[in-house]
């Protein structure tokens, strides 16, 4: 079995690092877009263009399924990306876990990037999901930027931010970009405040990872001994994990466990 798992940067480490979990012989292929980083400022049709290009180099690979581990491009790209590549290569969007957050109770924040944050597509998950629940919208500036880079000042900093502008009484908190996974014990840390009951954090990466091997149907790919290839491709180019993606434990995951770190030829 092989998934693809897209991303302008390595905010698919945790989507990816949840799939080795699962089915630690399924082939990998992370395909990101280092030359177009980042894609928040850029037009919807151009994020479109950028998630298409290098999906079609993941394809090339022939997955059994396509990630798209990305919360901006599955916003503006996903309809396209299904068009093209569906029925043939099922493709599973990134969605922020509000459903999931609003099913506990609130109150409720969101921390998601300044350009996710108070959009259509963000406010109409609230009002499905969380109507009448309290739910506070927490911008990041900063912090996806900081993740990808492995800045641990920088990140100390956003989080720090982040936290101020999220109320006392939160009690869960919705990681609405696939990046803020990779720090969020640094969140709750941050936003669990005395006397209040243990913060509750809700990402996407597990959920997408269960539902790529449900298309599939991951019934028909028994596990074999061993653990499945890597194979990195960073705007088309053969590559490998950036060095920040070490940084984090998901990223030692894929390192460690996968004897055959493969690049495109």
């Amino acid at each position: 079995m092989k998934i693809a798992l897209l991303d302008v940067g390595i905010g698919l480490l945790a989507a990816a690092a949840a799939v080795r979990r699962l089915c630690p012989d399924a082939d990998l292929v992370l395909s990101t877009d280092p030359d177009g980083m980042p894609w928040g400022p850029r037009s919807p049709q151009d994020i479109t263009a950028r998630a298409l290009a290098i999906a079609e180099a993941a394809a090339a690979h022939d997955p059994d399924a396509l990630i798209i581990a990305c919360n901006t491009a599955s916003v503006h790209a996903l309809p396209a990306l299904r068009a093209r590549f569906e029925p043939d290569l099922p493709v599973i969007g990134t969605v922020p876990a509000v459903k999931r957050a609003a099913a506990g109770g609130g109150p409720i924040a969101i921390w998601a990037t300044p350009a996710t944050t108070g959009s259509s597509y963000q406010r109409r998950l609230i009002d499905e999901f969380a109507d009448g629940l309290s739910t506070t919208e927490v911008p990041c500036p900063g912090l996806s930027d900081a993740i990808e880079c492995a800045d641990e000042v920088a990140i100390g900093l956003a989080v720090t931010a982040a936290a101020k502008r999220t109320p006392d009484d939160v009690t869960t908190v919705v990681l609405g970009c696939t990046h803020y996974e990779l720090v969020a014990e640094h969140v709750r840390a941050a936003v669990q405040r005395p006397g209040m009951p243990p913060l509750v954090l809700h990402g996407s990466a597990d959920a997408v990872a269960a539902q790529a091997l449900r298309r599939i149907g991951n019934r028909l790919f028994p596990q074999t001994p061993g653990v499945g290839s890597l194979t990195v491709i960073l705007s088309g180019r053969e590559g490998s994990l950036p060095a920040a993606s070490l940084a984090y434990d998901e990223g030692r995951l894929l390192q460690v466990v996968s004897p055959v770190l493969r690049t495109i030829t």
